[in-house]
């Protein structure tokens, strides 16, 4: 029995829906999400306009099933925070490992902006993906509250929502242009991150 009839349909679909998405990334690369068009990314899967959307309700959909690859570096870094040790060595390595992960996915995270900005179900999907991180911030910040080593104050979970979005907001501005430098940007969060939590920075 020869390989291909061993394939399954749901794996004949899976590379089809995984070939769009490499179709989409390589254009990504190029240029901008408006300037591509489906056809174009169909043509480069080697599938029909008809397979894509099967797939994908339109373009920025298809944009936030990309997005997925940052998310799983961003939890990465969460395990960091979580983790033992000095509090800002641990701190500045997540806010770190994030950019590092815009860096490696900068195009996809451009189409993400466009994406987000005209889609109400991408934008839902992105507020999301980013309120799924509050938990293990919170959680960090109650045990370190609990061990004495950061003062009480405003509800861990709200704190960590704010610094969430703060994250959000400089790698926005980083994806768009602007007076600071990655690497201000990445001072800035981080001693923001520092004194939200511990009141001070020098620990």
């Amino acid at each position: 029995m020869n390989r291909a009839a061993t394939t399954t349909p749901q794996q004949r679909g899976d590379k089809r829906r995984a070939a769009l998405l490499e179709a989409l990334e390589e254009h990504l690369q190029g240029g901008s999400l408006e300037s591509i068009n489906i056809a174009d990314i169909s043509r480069r899967a080697g599938v029909t306009r008809s397979a894509f959307y099967f797939y994908f309700e339109n373009k920025a959909v298809a944009v936030a099933a990309l997005v997925e690859t940052m998310y799983e570096a961003a939890f990465a870094a969460t395990d960091v925070l979580v983790g033992e040790g000095d509090p800002r060595t641990r701190i500045e390595s997540t806010i770190r490992q994030l950019f590092a992960a815009w860096d490696a996915h900068e195009h996809i995270f451009r189409a993400m902006l466009e994406a987000r900005a005209t889609s109400e179900a991408v934008r839902q999907m992105w507020d999301s993906d980013r309120l799924s991180f509050v938990p293990a911030v919170a959680d960090m910040i109650t045990a370190e509250r609990a061990a004495g080593r950061a003062p009480d104050g405003p509800p861990a979970t709200a704190l960590a929502t704010v610094l969430l979005e703060l994250n959000d907001r400089a790698l926005e501005r980083l994806a768009l242009g602007g007076t600071l430098s990655r690497e201000e940007h990445v001072e800035a969060v981080v001693t923001v991150w520092l004194r939200t939590i511990y009141g001070r920075t020098d620990q």
